[in-house]
């Protein structure tokens, strides 16, 4: 924080807790940032704002009666448009954009995602503005804007969900609340654990990864806070705990959900009072750990079924961040591609390999179930049993499609149909309709040529 930087407004006390706690984390977050950040509530009102969010002559506004519409967009009515409203209206958005500001001044709103209170209800939004346009004629004194591009850390993609991830991940490093990550399986979760505490300042700390799926109730309680000598049969020594091995850095959490009711009590009174008890001691131990949590599973479903505690819940997601399936960013493809080509061609010492147009559109259209993960094991898989300096179509129609729906498959067929009949008819013209010519020119054979005319009715 930047304690000699005036802000025009600060949090204001709230009854809620999780509500309290996510504002204040905000503040901790967005104080002395060049981003630009506010809170708003359901009346628009601001609740909190950085120094950056604010012009030069939002100082004259009241300190009671801001209003979001007044200070950003400099209108004396609310912008009937604006999409931030639509969160209060349906649980289930997870962010909105706005690319106009509404309907009149823009505001510069890039970004808004709902802080929801321990009832459930969404109260108020964090909304992320774009940056002021540079001004023609800049002092040495006056902030300078950076742009980020479309890489943080090993987090790919330019597409707008990832750009709001990316967004998010700046904005929430350098604090100590905690984080929940939702997102199907395989689209990077623990990846973006490891990007939160590799830009905050705990990078040099330990990283620590439970993955709470794998292990039974007895043995997890064990692993997490560690047990004394003689606390059950088998305990010949005693053992530090992986959230003492965390202290000072970050703990990872991953398959949060498929945790039982006991052991969340046990973990809600870990993040309540910033101790652990080693299983069959009689001292606490304070520690100073950072948690993170991932699940595959719908939470907020989860506590209405009463299989997953509320307020856990609610701890746990003081900053939430919502991860996109691959379906949903396939414009972020062709950069993961060709990332992960360029990885395996260098673990298996290979040369280089190009990526045919018809290989990138063919993965492009593929509909990936298993995510990144599962698009990053067919590169890996298709790099290691092909050979020749470019990936072409041929070289994944070899391969069996990673996906049951047979996608890719499919996508590459109907690829290879666009591109392959054009090249036969120029090459028949080229030759003059000579078809050995031709499949000479084609580098085919000719029963393959021959094969190929009927195929695609050339005469």
């Amino acid at each position: 924080m930047a304690g000699s930087q005036k802000e025009p407004f600060s949090v204001p006390s709230c009854t809620d807790p999780i509500l309290a706690a996510r504002l204040e984390a905000i503040k901790q977050l967005a104080s002395g940032s060049s981003d630009r950040v506010a809170v708003l509530d359901r009346d628009f009102n601001v609740i909190y704002a950085n120094e950056s969010a604010w012009s030069e002559d939002a100082s004259r506004l009241s300190d009671h009666s801001a209003k979001c519409y007044e200070a950003f967009a400099h209108r004396n009515d609310p912008c009937g448009t604006c999409p931030a409203t639509k969160m209060y209206e349906s649980p289930d958005v997870r962010s909105v954009a706005c690319s106009s500001g509404g309907d009149g001044t823009a505001c510069g709103m890039h970004q808004a995602f709902p802080l929801v209170s321990s009832s459930g209800e969404v109260e108020s939004v964090l909304v992320l503005f774009k940056a002021p346009p540079k001004p023609a004629k800049q002092t040495s004194g006056e902030r300078v804007v950076v742009k980020y591009g479309s890489k943080l850390g090993e987090l790919i993609g330019s597409s707008a969900p990832m750009r709001e991830v990316l967004d998010m991940i700046r904005l929430v490093a350098d604090s100590s609340a905690t984080v929940l990550i939702q997102g199907e399986s395989g689209t990077g979760k623990e990846l973006v654990a490891k990007t939160i505490h590799r830009t905050s300042y705990r990078r040099d700390k330990p990283f620590v990864v439970v993955d709470c799926g794998s292990l039974p109730e007895t043995l997890l309680e064990s692993e997490l806070f560690g047990h004394v000598k003689g606390a059950f049969t088998g305990a010949h020594a005693s053992k530090r705990g992986l959230f003492e091995e965390a202290d000072s850095g970050t703990i990872f959490l991953d398959e949060i959900a498929d945790t039982t009711a006991t052991f969340q009590a046990k973990l809600l009174r870990v993040l309540q009072e910033g101790e652990i008890r080693p299983v069959g001691g009689t001292q606490r131990i304070k520690i100073d750990a950072r948690v993170i949590s991932a699940t595959n599973k719908n939470l907020s479903e989860l506590v209405k079924a009463k299989t997953f505690r509320q307020d856990l819940y609610y701890r746990l997601a003081v900053l939430p961040l919502y991860l996109p399936p691959l379906r949903e960013r396939r414009e972020d493809i062709p950069l993961l591609v060709e990332h992960f080509v360029a990885g395996s061609c260098k673990r298996h010492r290979q040369t280089l390999r190009t990526i045919s147009p018809e290989v990138m559109q063919a993965l492009t259209e593929t509909s990936w179930p298993g995510n990144v993960r599962e698009l990053q094991h067919y590169i890996e898989r298709t790099v290691v049993t092909t050979t020749g300096p470019t990936l072409a179509c041929k070289d994944l129609v070899a391969l069996d499609s990673v996906a049951k729906d047979g996608d890719l498959r499919s996508a590459t067929r109907g690829v290879v149909t666009q591109t392959e009949r054009p090249r036969i008819v120029d090459a028949l013209k080229k030759t003059g309709g000579n078809r050995s010519r031709a499949a000479k020119l084609l580098k085919i054979s000719r029963a393959s040529l021959y094969n190929k005319l009927r195929s695609y009715h050339i005469q």
